[in-house]
């Protein structure tokens, strides 16, 4: 089978399209014949050794949807044929942490694509329990493009305590965690504005349900005080907009971050952060029922994937180097033929 290896880690041009050996599942494994995957930013952290591959050739990639074609022993429940959606966030399922339903706190916790071989390649052998059954109203491509965002969007949704009728603000709309959380936002009931230096990024995002969109370099914070102030704010941007997206909140008023594109360091206003009783919430990945409710979100047309653009397995680096610009609206999807 062919796939992109990884064999060392000085950036997207690192990547190399190579024919290796087809994977066998063991117990309690499946193999999946992909049929779409799709781009995260933990693809280029990962060219680029942020963090590092645990071993070398690497496969990097979360996002995949497919047609199982092999069944390992001590499977029940999935076929040969199966239409599946494959679940990023890899947990042992025996530890405590597993065992309460927290699986990020899991003590052998793994990202497909960082931790072990992800999806960027034909064919894929991974633990039964990290499929789920493809929503039959989803295109390949749209079944590829919602998993490693939208779980990771609806679990800083759910830790905010994001209530209907609360006033969200989505920093850096574009990228997809922050349009999966615009989508989310309005179907969970939440009034939702989007921050952008991209105009016809904000026009998309009001578009979709929006109903307001701010310039991110400005100073976005006068202006959403002026429709009420965020009681929930996703930020994934950090340093370039922190200090106008900490102004944003209202009293008592929840900022999630899962991310940091600009830099690692922010500072913090003690006492603004004390008197307006505010909260710094963190947030990575998500948990099995949480992506099981996603899942459920999508079959039920509650929301819908936003795919920015379709390119060929071949044609990899021109998906990069498009994420690498941050142009696109959306997910990146590697379509396969």
């Amino acid at each position: 089978m062919r796939a992109w290896l990884l064999h060392d880690t000085n950036g997207p041009e690192s990547f190399s399209f190579e024919d290796i050996e087809t994977p066998e599942p063991g117990p309690g494994e499946v193999r999946v014949r992909l049929r779409a995957s799709a781009l995260n930013h933990l693809d280029l952290w990962v060219s680029m050794g942020l963090p590092a591959p645990h071993h070398f050739p690497h496969i990097a990639g979360g996002d995949g949807a497919g047609v199982i074609d092999a069944v390992g022993p001590e499977v029940s429940g999935w076929s040969v044929g199966d239409e599946v959606v494959i679940n990023p966030s890899m947990a042992c399922g025996e530890c405590a942490p597993c065992r309460r339903g927290e699986s990020p706190f899991c003590e052998s916790y793994g990202v497909l694509g960082e931790h072990m071989n992800g999806t960027l390649t034909e064919q894929i052998v991974i633990p039964a329990r990290n499929v789920v059954a493809k929503p039959r109203n989803l295109t390949w491509d749209e079944a590829a493009a919602y998993g490693l965002a939208s779980g990771t969007a609806y679990r800083m949704l759910e830790r905010a305590r994001l209530h209907e009728g609360d006033n969200l603000l989505i920093i850096g709309v574009g990228g997809g965690v922050a349009v999966m959380g615009l989508l989310l936002g309005r179907a969970l009931g939440a009034d939702v504005y989007v921050t952008s230096r991209d105009p016809e990024k904000l026009a998309r995002a009001q578009e979709l349900g929006a109903l307001g969109g701010f310039d991110s370099a400005g100073e976005f914070s006068k202006e959403m005080k002026a429709v009420g102030g965020a009681d929930v704010i996703l930020e994934s941007v950090g340093p370039a907009t922190w200090n106008q997206s900490f102004r944003s909140l209202k009293p008592g008023g929840r900022i999630t971050v899962c991310g940091s594109t600009s830099g690692n360091k922010v500072e913090v206003t003690m006492p603004v952060l004390f008197f307006k009783q505010l909260e710094i919430i963190g947030s990575t990945m998500f948990t099995y029922d949480q992506f099981d409710t996603v899942t459920d979100m999508m079959a039920s047309g509650n929301i819908h994937p936003v795919v920015d653009s379709v390119t060929p397995f071949e044609d990899l680096p021109a998906a990069l180097a498009k994420m690498e610009s941050g142009g696109q609206f959306g997910k990146l999807v590697i379509g396969r033929e």
